[in-house]
C-alpha cells in the first residue's frame, strides 16, 4: 500500500503537469534568477541574497517549481516557504508546498498544508472555479496520501472521499486528477477489505480509462497482487 501511494504521488513526467500549474504563474526574471541561482551554491546563500526577497510570491512558487522540475527539493522548499511567510492565504502555493513535503517523505507537515489548502478552499463556500476545483482535488488527494502513509487509515480515506463526492469536472487535467484519487481510494478502501466500493469506484474510473478495467478485474477476483499492480504500473510515468 504505502509504495502505490508513494508511486500514485510522483507518477506524473513533468512537475508543473504534476501539480497542475497553469501556465499564467508569472515566470521568474532572468536577470533576477541568472543572480540569484548558479551552479553549486549552497541553500542558506541563495535564501541570503536580497534579489530573492523583492520577488512576489508567484515568482518565488515559479522559481520553486523550476527547481522541483530539476529535482532539487532542499532549494524548492525554502523558496515555498518565503512565499508562504508573504502570504499565508496563498492556497497554490500551499498545495505544491504540501506535495513536496510529501515527495520529501515528511508526511505530518505535508498534511498540515494540505489542511490549509483545503480550509481557505472553503472559507468562501463550496469551490466553482475551475482552478478552485482542481486544486481542492490535488489537495484532498495528496492529503489522504499522506494520512494514509502515517498509519492513519480512516483519515486518509475522509480525504480521499471527498473527491469521490464531487462531481465529475468538465475540465480534462481536473478530471485526470479526479479518476487518479478514485484509484487511490479503492486501493485504499481494498486494502481494508470494503472490496464492495473498491469495485465501484474502479468501474467508473474504468469507464474513463478503459485501460483501468484491469484492476476492476483483479479486485473482482480478490486477486492479492492488486495494489502491488497499480503501483507498477505507474512507474514507467514518472
Amino acid at each position: 500500500m504505502n509504495q502505490f501511494l508513494q508511486q500514485l504521488c510522483l507518477y506524473q513526467p513533468g512537475v508543473r503537469e504534476t501539480l497542475g500549474l497553469p501556465d499564467k504563474v508569472d515566470p521568474v526574471p532572468p536577470a533576477i534568477h541568472e543572480k540569484i541561482v548558479t551552479p553549486g551554491e549552497k541553500q542558506g546563500d541563495l535564501l541570503r541574497k536580497q534579489q530573492i526577497i523583492t520577488l512576489s510570491p508567484r515568482e518565488l512558487l515559479a522559481l520553486s517549481v523550476k527547481h522541483l522540475a530539476e529535482g532539487h527539493k532542499d532549494t524548492a522548499i525554502p523558496l515555498l516557504r518565503l512565499a508562504l511567510d508573504k502570504d499565508p492565504e496563498y492556497v497554490r502555493a500551499l498545495v505544491v508546498m504540501g506535495q513536496t513535503l510529501l515527495q520529501d517523505e515528511q508526511l505530518a507537515e505535508a498534511a498540515e498544508y494540505l489542511e490549509r489548502a483545503i480550509s481557505k478552499l472553503f472559507l468562501t463556500g463550496h469551490p466553482t472555479e475551475v482552478e478552485e476545483v482542481d486544486l481542492l482535488i490535488l489537495a484532498s488527494q495528496w492529503a489522504g496520501i499522506a494520512y494514509i502513509r502515517q498509519g492513519k487509515n480512516a483519515e486518509g480515506i475522509r480525504h480521499l472521499e471527498r473527491v469521490a463526492n464531487l462531481e465529475e469536472p468538465e475540465d480534462a487535467k481536473s478530471k485526470a486528477h479526479y479518476y487518479d484519487a478514485f484509484l487511490v481510494l479503492a486501493s485504499a478502501l481494498y486494502s481494508e477489505h470494503r472490496k464492495p466500493e473498491a469495485a465501484k469506484l474502479l468501474r467508473m474510473a474504468a469507464a474513463y480509462d478503459p485501460s483501468y478495467s484491469v484492476y476492476l478485474e483483479q479486485c473482482e477476483k480478490d486477486e492479492v497482487d492488486l495494489v502491488s499492480d497499480l503501483a507498477s504500473s505507474r512507474r514507467g510515468d514518472y
